[in-house]
């Protein structure tokens, strides 16, 4: 399963749509709109007290508020610890001593090769919070247990959200088995 062709149909400033071709399992080309994106981080940012740290941003493609933690998109060449770094600053002003990866997750696999690289972050620094002029955002410290009943009512309906939270809170009852 190999591309055979890809035509560049639409350049955005954050995706690029393409019209792939692809040799499939059966051997047969077929062609898929396939929207790509440089790949993401976000990270769940763990308190000194415990409590998680999330944000409730604006997100236009909503038309509403949502639930979710800090993300944001690579830029060219960056790795995804270095992208949660400065996300982390700019959108809740703090900064990571410690990031532990939680693997990563296709945002939209049907259509889009976009890919999330997860962490936890930890030994958070107090930072100068550096919104970009088209955000709209506000934290919320909650504990883990309020979040994943946020998660359970559908009050977080962001899926890399959902995700890490699940993933921390398995990963916080390996720990203490």
């Amino acid at each position: 399963m190999s591309k055979v062709s890809e035509e560049i149909i639409y350049r955005g400033r954050i995706l690029d749509l393409a019209l792939e071709k692809h040799l499939l399992p059966d051997r047969k080309e077929r062609a898929f709109e396939v929207v790509q994106h440089p790949g993401g981080a976000a990270a769940l940012p763990i308190l000194d007290d415990g409590r998680v740290l999330l944000i409730r941003q604006f997100r236009p493609a909503a038309g509403d508020y949502i639930y979710e933690v800090p993300a944001g998109r690579l830029e060219i060449g960056e790795d995804p610890a270095g992208c949660i770094e400065r996300e982390l600053i700019e959108e809740v002003g703090y900064r990571p001593h410690q990031l532990e990866p939680l693997g990563y997750v296709f945002s939209s696999v049907g259509f889009c090769n976009e890919r999330i690289h997860l962490f936890i972050a930890r030994d958070l620094e107090l930072a100068e919070l550096a919104l970009e002029p088209d955000e709209f955002i506000e934290p919320l410290s909650i504990s883990l247990d309020e979040a994943l009943d946020m998660v359970a009512t559908g009050t977080i309906c962001d899926a890399k959200t959902q995700i890490i939270l699940m993933r921390y809170a398995l990963w916080q009852e390996n720990e203490t088995a």
